[in-house]
């Protein structure tokens, strides 16, 4: 017997938000200005903490790995969706759809894992103060960024080579603004079981698993706090981990919404648009509201910036003043010599 891998569908039919036909275009301009500013962020974010020497440390290392996770993300989804919404639905090629799977895929796990070590951090600096620096160093962090890097890029391809393997014989549309891989699945007349099966302990490996590992670790930091006598104290070593956790909560949140009612399409729709537009521009607001040390260091930038610019400024004024005096004296020059 013969096996055809080929698809005989060519490409797939994004239908976006039909929902909100009437506001189309104000939902568009919406997201395209949540998009800049996302990027924009987390950008900054990277920035702050790569030019101030106050936030080389571990825990502000993780936060670039995932403002860089974040942008990855979004990057993913919204400008295809935001083709997607101007077209009222568009078609995007089947490689195209599981290229888009593939990064968002790869993206979404990337977080789940850096969320889990910054969460790690936040334990042995809580739990364990005087180790914190021998465990939690550079050496550490760069292994653990590149080891994250490519098991979860060699892991997703492995996903994405069996979801390619499979035939789409039609119909090809897809009621979501997004190639997710359950709409796919449903499309597919291939025995789906394997990639069910293979989709089920990536789950496991990367969003269970590190959840687990959070959750464990915060009760061990939060029985940690409790054991200090001052609230002051209690309240100061909270803070610094305030931010993550709240980050933590949004993104698993939402996932878990999301595969706790399946068969709610709009609120799925609704929860995906929010762990991947919403989330990632939430995470830069909320680590630079809620941390001390960003704000100072932002605010040093802005100041060194402003700085750097009002002094270009003079450097600039003053070049044109001299040129300007000397093509006074010059026409003076002139003016003299021809009387003469």
């Amino acid at each position: 017997m013969q096996h055809h891998n080929f698809s005989k569908v060519t490409e797939f039919l994004l239908l976006g938000f039909q929902n909100l036909q009437n506001c189309n275009l104000l939902f568009f301009f919406f997201l395209l200005v949540i998009y800049c500013v996302t990027v924009c962020g987390n950008l900054l974010i990277i920035l702050v903490v790569s030019t101030s020497r106050s936030l080389h440390s571990p825990m502000y290392f993780f936060l670039t790995q995932l403002s860089l996770s974040d942008i990855l993300l979004t990057t993913t989804i919204v400008p295809n969706m935001l083709r997607v919404m101007l077209n009222d639905g568009s078609s995007v090629s089947f490689i195209g759809c599981l290229t888009q799977f593939y990064f968002f895929s790869a993206s979404d796990a990337l977080e789940c894992l850096l969320l889990t070590v910054m969460s790690y951090d936040r334990y042995q600096a809580i739990c364990h103060p005087l180790r914190y620096t021998s465990v939690i160093n550079l050496t550490f962090c760069l292994r653990v960024v590149l080891f994250f890097w490519l098991i979860v890029l060699g892991t997703v391809l492995m996903i994405f080579l069996t979801l390619s393997s499979l035939d789409f014989c039609g119909p090809n549309i897809i009621d979501h603004f997004f190639c997710d891989l359950e709409p796919l699945l449903e499309l597919s007349c291939s025995d789906t079981l394997i990639m069910k099966m293979e989709s089920l302990a990536l789950a496991i490996l990367f969003a269970i698993f590190p959840l687990t590992i959070i959750i464990v670790s915060y009760v061990y930091i939060i029985f940690t706090i409790l054991k200090i006598p001052s609230v002051t104290g209690r309240q100061k070593t909270f803070s610094t981990c305030s931010a993550h956790l709240t980050v933590v909560s949004l993104f698993y949140g939402s996932l878990i919404i999301i595969y706790a009612f399946p068969r709610q399409q709009n609120a799925k729709t609704l929860l995906s648009l929010f762990y991947t537009v919403v989330t990632p521009l939430l995470n830069p607001i909320i680590y630079s509201l809620s941390n001390r040390d960003i704000k100072q260091a932002l605010k040093k930038l802005v100041i060194n910036i402003s700085q750097s610019i009002f002094s270009n400024y003079q450097s600039v004024y003053l070049s044109y003043k001299t040129i300007e005096a000397k093509l006074r004296l010059n026409k003076n020059l002139h003016l003299i010599y021809r009387k003469k």
